[in-house]
């Protein structure tokens, strides 16, 4: 494992860089896979948060929108971790375009084994409050993190006692919301382990918002802690520099022909959603008093 270093240092929180984690394979064999950590300055103990990656990945063909979060929530205060679940695996220019097989190495499904590695070695640093971390993603990060709360429902299933005592609250940005082979499975309303919020646009024509408000629905008529706010007007990846485009390349299941999808910035959406985030992760993630 390569050594931790400072990529900034002086009066604000800096990046780390050079960390790997340890993970599994479907298989159970153990692999590292990068990340990329953030601190605010301090001792702490902070509170932290694991952000999942959309299908750009973290590499040069990145959408930015991880390490915009990233920023932000280091600016609150927070402890941030990436994990990079593509390129060691083949895929370092993301999966956005890649409709081979082999884009179910890396998965939502399989993604959820390195949400909890980065959970756990969260919770191996002194800074870090290990009872205090949140997870998020967007896009194909967004159906990682719906796949990684949902509540076991036995033991014999994937990392039972990790989910039962894992993250404290999760926001998910315009995931996939439908169940499939390559998320999670499983009957009845979803149910997640912690508080979960949705965030989408009315307009996202690459994962739609209505099946997360059926999803929202059900899972609150049974009782369960799962909130949406939906943007109008807004499209997939809001949170984005980018102008609103259609890529007719994107694979995207909810379209016709099984491609193209539209993406772009909005920056009404983009400030809500600092706002909302900040606010949910405060009421879940912050210690009373701080």
């Amino acid at each position: 494992m390569l050594a931790l270093g400072l990529a900034a240092a002086g009066g604000c929180g800096g990046a780390l860089s050079g960390p790997s984690i340890p993970t599994t394979t479907p298989a159970g064999t153990s692999e590292e896979i990068p990340i990329e950590l953030s601190k605010p300055d301090g001792a702490g103990p902070f509170p932290a948060v694991v952000i999942m990656h959309d299908c750009s990945g973290l590499g040069p063909r990145s959408s930015g929108a991880p390490g915009r979060w990233a920023k932000e929530l280091v600016k609150q205060g927070y402890v941030v971790v990436l994990p990079d679940s593509f390129t060691t695996r083949g895929h370092p220019d993301g999966v956005c375009t890649d409709a081979s097989r082999s884009r179910d190495d890396v998965s939502p499904g399989r993604r959820v084994r390195d949400a909890y590695a980065a959970l756990a070695y969260l919770r191996t640093l002194s800074y870090v409050d290990a009872s205090r971390v949140g997870l998020m993603g967007g896009s194909h990060g967004g159906s990682t993190t719906l796949s990684s709360m949902i509540a076991p429902e036995s033991d014999a299933d994937l990392l039972a006692s990790e989910r039962r005592g894992g993250f404290a609250a999760a926001v998910a940005l315009y995931p996939g919301c439908v169940a499939s082979r390559r998320t999670w499975s499983g009957t009845g309303p979803y149910r997640p382990v912690a508080p979960l919020l949705i965030l989408i646009g009315d307009k996202d024509d690459w994962t739609p918002a209505e099946p997360c408000r059926r999803l929202t629905d059900a899972a609150q008529q049974a009782g369960y802690p799962v909130t949406i706010k939906i943007y109008p007007g807004a499209y997939h990846s809001f949170d984005s520099y980018n102008p609103v485009r259609y890529v007719p390349a994107r694979v995207n299941a909810n379209a016709p022909g099984g491609r193209g999808a539209t993406t772009g910035g909005d920056p009404a959406a983009w400030a809500d959603s600092i706002r909302e985030v900040n606010a949910f992760f405060a009421r879940y993630l912050r210690a009373p008093g701080k």
